[in-house]
Protein backbone atom coordinates (compact mmCIF):
# COMPACT_ATOMS: atom_id res chain seq x y z
CA UNK A 1 0.00 0.00 0.00
CA UNK A 2 1.56 3.09 -1.15
CA UNK A 3 1.96 5.99 1.25
CA UNK A 4 -0.30 8.61 1.96
CA UNK A 5 2.06 11.64 1.03
CA UNK A 6 5.63 12.86 0.78
CA UNK A 7 7.55 15.21 2.80
CA UNK A 8 10.76 17.02 3.48
CA UNK A 9 12.43 17.88 6.55
CA UNK A 10 14.94 20.62 5.99
CA UNK A 11 17.33 21.12 9.24
CA UNK A 12 19.42 24.44 9.91
CA UNK A 13 21.57 23.33 12.30
CA UNK A 14 21.93 26.07 15.31
CA UNK A 15 19.74 28.55 15.25
CA UNK A 16 17.83 30.43 18.07
CA UNK A 17 14.52 31.18 17.73
CA UNK A 18 14.82 34.89 17.86
CA UNK A 19 16.98 34.71 14.89
CA UNK A 20 14.15 32.82 12.79
CA UNK A 21 11.70 34.89 13.64
CA UNK A 22 13.95 38.32 12.67
CA UNK A 23 15.52 37.21 9.83
CA UNK A 24 14.56 35.02 7.54
CA UNK A 25 12.18 37.69 5.72
CA UNK A 26 10.92 34.67 2.92
CA UNK A 27 9.39 31.88 5.40
CA UNK A 28 8.28 34.60 7.69
CA UNK A 29 6.70 36.15 4.48
CA UNK A 30 5.29 32.90 3.98
CA UNK A 31 3.60 32.73 7.04
CA UNK A 32 1.83 36.29 6.82
CA UNK A 33 0.26 35.13 3.31
CA UNK A 34 -1.00 32.32 5.41
CA UNK A 35 0.94 29.47 3.05
CA UNK A 36 2.81 28.16 5.85
CA UNK A 37 2.17 28.07 10.05
CA UNK A 38 5.19 28.36 12.15
CA UNK A 39 5.59 27.16 16.32
CA UNK A 40 8.62 27.18 18.34
CA UNK A 41 10.27 23.80 19.47
CA UNK A 42 12.16 23.09 22.25
CA UNK A 43 15.04 20.91 21.90
CA UNK A 44 15.80 17.41 24.19
CA UNK A 45 18.84 17.89 26.94
CA UNK A 46 21.64 17.85 26.21
CA UNK A 47 20.91 20.52 23.20
CA UNK A 48 24.41 19.04 21.43
CA UNK A 49 23.96 18.36 17.75
CA UNK A 50 24.64 15.03 17.51
CA UNK A 51 22.15 13.79 20.37
CA UNK A 52 19.21 16.02 18.65
CA UNK A 53 19.98 14.26 15.71
CA UNK A 54 19.20 10.71 17.00
CA UNK A 55 16.13 11.96 18.92
CA UNK A 56 14.58 14.31 16.04
CA UNK A 57 14.58 10.55 13.99
CA UNK A 58 13.63 8.22 17.13
CA UNK A 59 11.63 9.92 19.18
CA UNK A 60 13.46 8.87 22.20
CA UNK A 61 15.49 11.09 24.36
CA UNK A 62 19.35 10.73 24.28
CA UNK A 63 19.11 9.55 28.16
CA UNK A 64 16.97 6.45 25.88
CA UNK A 65 19.16 6.38 22.64
CA UNK A 66 22.49 6.47 24.19
CA UNK A 67 23.98 9.16 21.90
CA UNK A 68 24.55 12.25 24.70
CA UNK A 69 27.25 14.13 23.02
CA UNK A 70 29.08 15.05 19.59
CA UNK A 71 31.30 12.12 20.56
CA UNK A 72 29.08 9.41 21.13
CA UNK A 73 28.65 7.66 17.45
CA UNK A 74 27.29 4.30 16.87
CA UNK A 75 24.16 2.72 15.19
CA UNK A 76 21.31 3.36 17.38
CA UNK A 77 18.76 0.52 17.89
CA UNK A 78 15.43 2.16 18.12
CA UNK A 79 13.32 2.46 15.22
CA UNK A 80 13.37 5.83 13.36
CA UNK A 81 11.98 7.32 10.52
CA UNK A 82 14.04 6.04 7.44
CA UNK A 83 13.41 2.42 9.20
CA UNK A 84 9.85 3.13 9.10
CA UNK A 85 9.36 4.70 6.26
CA UNK A 86 11.48 1.57 4.31
CA UNK A 87 9.49 -1.27 6.12
CA UNK A 88 6.25 0.64 4.77
CA UNK A 89 7.37 0.38 1.18
CA UNK A 90 8.44 3.83 0.82
CA UNK A 91 11.88 5.26 -0.49
CA UNK A 92 14.11 7.51 1.70
CA UNK A 93 17.02 9.97 0.78
CA UNK A 94 19.42 12.17 3.04
CA UNK A 95 21.72 14.96 2.03
CA UNK A 96 23.17 15.27 5.43
CA UNK A 97 26.14 15.34 8.05
CA UNK A 98 27.53 11.69 7.98
CA UNK A 99 26.41 11.46 11.90
CA UNK A 100 23.21 10.59 10.31
CA UNK A 101 24.49 7.66 8.43
CA UNK A 102 26.17 6.80 11.66
CA UNK A 103 23.12 6.85 13.44
CA UNK A 104 20.89 5.52 10.94
CA UNK A 105 22.55 3.17 8.58
CA UNK A 106 25.74 1.67 9.78
CA UNK A 107 28.99 2.68 11.98
CA UNK A 108 31.58 3.66 11.14
CA UNK A 109 31.38 6.04 8.27
CA UNK A 110 33.66 4.76 5.41
CA UNK A 111 34.95 8.13 3.04
CA UNK A 112 34.70 5.77 -0.01
CA UNK A 113 31.95 3.47 0.44
CA UNK A 114 29.54 5.41 2.33
CA UNK A 115 29.65 9.14 0.61
CA UNK A 116 27.20 8.65 -1.61
CA UNK A 117 25.20 5.73 -1.85
CA UNK A 118 21.77 4.04 -3.52
CA UNK A 119 20.62 1.24 -1.59
CA UNK A 120 17.33 -0.29 -2.23
CA UNK A 121 16.50 -2.10 0.65
CA UNK A 122 17.34 0.84 2.80
CA UNK A 123 16.93 2.12 5.69
CA UNK A 124 18.42 4.82 3.44
CA UNK A 125 17.75 4.93 0.21
CA UNK A 126 19.42 7.40 -1.17
CA UNK A 127 22.56 8.90 0.72
CA UNK A 128 24.51 11.64 -0.18
CA UNK A 129 26.96 12.59 2.55
CA UNK A 130 29.71 15.48 3.57
CA UNK A 131 31.78 15.25 6.81
CA UNK A 132 33.43 18.29 7.67
CA UNK A 133 36.64 16.88 8.19
CA UNK A 134 39.20 19.12 9.48
CA UNK A 135 36.49 21.47 10.85
CA UNK A 136 37.43 24.38 13.73
CA UNK A 137 36.63 28.16 13.96
CA UNK A 138 38.80 29.60 11.58
CA UNK A 139 37.85 26.99 8.98
CA UNK A 140 33.94 26.02 8.49
CA UNK A 141 34.51 22.90 6.22
CA UNK A 142 30.59 23.21 5.30
CA UNK A 143 29.05 22.88 1.50
CA UNK A 144 27.75 25.64 0.07
CA UNK A 145 24.03 25.42 0.62
CA UNK A 146 22.52 26.11 -2.85
CA UNK A 147 24.16 22.75 -3.97
CA UNK A 148 23.05 20.64 -0.57
CA UNK A 149 19.82 21.75 -1.99
CA UNK A 150 19.88 21.09 -5.25
CA UNK A 151 20.97 17.49 -4.50
CA UNK A 152 18.14 16.97 -2.44
CA UNK A 153 16.05 18.18 -5.34
CA UNK A 154 17.80 15.94 -7.48
CA UNK A 155 17.04 12.96 -5.42
CA UNK A 156 13.35 13.80 -5.61
CA UNK A 157 13.53 13.91 -9.43
CA UNK A 158 15.82 11.35 -10.00
CA UNK A 159 14.15 9.03 -7.60
CA UNK A 160 11.10 9.75 -6.20
CA UNK A 161 11.78 9.48 -2.90
CA UNK A 162 9.00 9.89 -0.44
CA UNK A 163 10.42 10.87 2.76
CA UNK A 164 13.94 13.35 2.80
CA UNK A 165 16.25 15.12 5.13
CA UNK A 166 18.61 17.85 4.28
CA UNK A 167 20.86 18.49 7.07
CA UNK A 168 23.09 21.81 7.32
CA UNK A 169 25.50 22.92 9.43
CA UNK A 170 26.45 26.27 7.84
CA UNK A 171 24.76 28.73 10.60
CA UNK A 172 25.31 26.83 13.38
CA UNK A 173 29.48 27.32 12.34
CA UNK A 174 28.83 30.78 11.78
CA UNK A 175 26.92 30.90 15.32
CA UNK A 176 30.54 29.28 16.79
CA UNK A 177 32.66 31.58 15.46
CA UNK A 178 30.66 34.85 15.58
CA UNK A 179 27.90 34.36 17.87
CA UNK A 180 24.59 35.18 16.88
CA UNK A 181 24.13 38.98 17.71
CA UNK A 182 26.60 40.12 14.89
CA UNK A 183 26.64 41.64 11.47
CA UNK A 184 28.23 38.42 10.02
CA UNK A 185 24.99 36.09 11.48
CA UNK A 186 22.52 38.97 10.10
CA UNK A 187 23.81 38.04 6.21
CA UNK A 188 24.76 34.39 6.84
CA UNK A 189 21.03 34.27 7.70
CA UNK A 190 19.38 36.12 5.06
CA UNK A 191 21.59 34.29 2.64
CA UNK A 192 20.02 31.14 4.03
CA UNK A 193 16.85 32.23 3.33
CA UNK A 194 17.24 33.45 0.26
CA UNK A 195 19.06 30.00 -1.24
CA UNK A 196 15.70 28.32 0.67
CA UNK A 197 13.18 30.43 -1.34
CA UNK A 198 14.51 29.35 -4.13
CA UNK A 199 13.92 25.47 -3.57
CA UNK A 200 11.20 25.72 -1.33
CA UNK A 201 8.18 26.58 -4.16
CA UNK A 202 9.63 23.77 -6.30
CA UNK A 203 9.35 20.96 -3.64
CA UNK A 204 6.00 22.18 -3.04
CA UNK A 205 4.86 22.04 -6.57
CA UNK A 206 6.73 18.82 -6.75
CA UNK A 207 3.71 17.71 -4.28
CA UNK A 208 6.03 17.43 -1.28
CA UNK A 209 4.84 19.12 2.20
CA UNK A 210 8.02 20.39 3.87
CA UNK A 211 8.95 21.15 7.63
CA UNK A 212 12.27 23.83 8.33
CA UNK A 213 13.56 23.64 11.32
CA UNK A 214 16.47 23.49 13.25
CA UNK A 215 18.45 20.75 15.72
CA UNK A 216 18.77 23.46 18.72
CA UNK A 217 19.45 27.25 19.33
CA UNK A 218 22.21 28.70 20.29
CA UNK A 219 23.49 31.49 22.28
CA UNK A 220 25.13 34.95 21.49
CA UNK A 221 28.44 33.91 22.48
CA UNK A 222 28.10 31.08 20.22
CA UNK A 223 27.04 28.06 22.78
CA UNK A 224 24.63 25.41 22.91
CA UNK A 225 24.44 22.35 24.85
CA UNK A 226 22.66 23.67 27.92
CA UNK A 227 19.20 24.33 29.54
CA UNK A 228 18.48 27.49 28.83
CA UNK A 229 16.12 29.40 25.64
CA UNK A 230 18.27 30.60 23.37
CA UNK A 231 20.48 27.11 24.00
CA UNK A 232 17.07 24.90 23.16
CA UNK A 233 14.35 26.75 21.26
CA UNK A 234 14.06 27.14 17.76
CA UNK A 235 11.62 27.42 15.28
CA UNK A 236 9.59 25.20 12.93
CA UNK A 237 7.55 26.13 9.85
CA UNK A 238 5.57 23.72 8.08
CA UNK A 239 3.96 24.17 4.20
CA UNK A 240 1.75 21.81 3.66
CA UNK A 241 -2.71 20.73 4.08
CA UNK A 242 -2.28 19.44 7.52
CA UNK A 243 -3.63 21.95 10.73
CA UNK A 244 -1.42 22.78 14.21
CA UNK A 245 -1.74 23.09 17.29
CA UNK A 246 -2.49 27.04 18.79
CA UNK A 247 0.69 29.11 17.15
CA UNK A 248 1.95 30.39 20.68
CA UNK A 249 2.19 26.50 21.41
CA UNK A 250 5.51 25.36 22.49
CA UNK A 251 6.22 21.75 20.58
CA UNK A 252 8.78 19.31 22.01
CA UNK A 253 11.56 18.13 19.99
CA UNK A 254 10.25 14.18 20.31
CA UNK A 255 6.78 15.14 18.99
CA UNK A 256 9.13 15.56 15.38
CA UNK A 257 9.36 11.74 14.59
CA UNK A 258 5.72 10.61 14.83
CA UNK A 259 4.49 13.35 13.37
CA UNK A 260 6.67 13.08 10.16
CA UNK A 261 5.61 9.07 10.00
CA UNK A 262 1.97 10.37 10.43
CA UNK A 263 2.19 12.40 7.88
CA UNK A 264 3.99 10.30 5.52
CA UNK A 265 0.98 7.20 6.20
CA UNK A 266 3.73 4.80 7.80
CA UNK A 267 3.56 3.38 11.15
CA UNK A 268 4.69 5.02 14.19
CA UNK A 269 6.79 3.17 16.27
CA UNK A 270 5.68 1.80 19.74
CA UNK A 271 9.04 3.69 21.06
CA UNK A 272 7.85 7.48 19.75
CA UNK A 273 5.14 8.07 22.50
CA UNK A 274 4.79 11.95 21.89
CA UNK A 275 1.97 13.09 20.83
CA UNK A 276 1.82 14.05 17.08
CA UNK A 277 0.90 17.81 16.41
CA UNK A 278 -0.13 17.94 12.94
CA UNK A 279 -3.82 16.54 11.74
Amino acid sequence: MPLSSKLLLIILDGVPWRNWRRLFGNLEGWVQSGEAQVWRMRSVLPSTSACCYASIHTGVSPQVHGIRSNEDRFRVTQPDIFSQVSRAGGKTGAVTHSYWSEFFNRFPFDLVDDMEYDEPGGPITHGRFHTMTGYNARNQMTPSDVDLFATLTMLTKRFSIDYGILHTCTLDSMGHRFGHDCGEMDHACYAMDGMLAAFLPRWREAGYEVIVTADHGQTDRGHHGGHEDLQQDFALYYFGPAKGPASDTLLDQLQLAPTVLNRLGAPVAETMRARPFLD
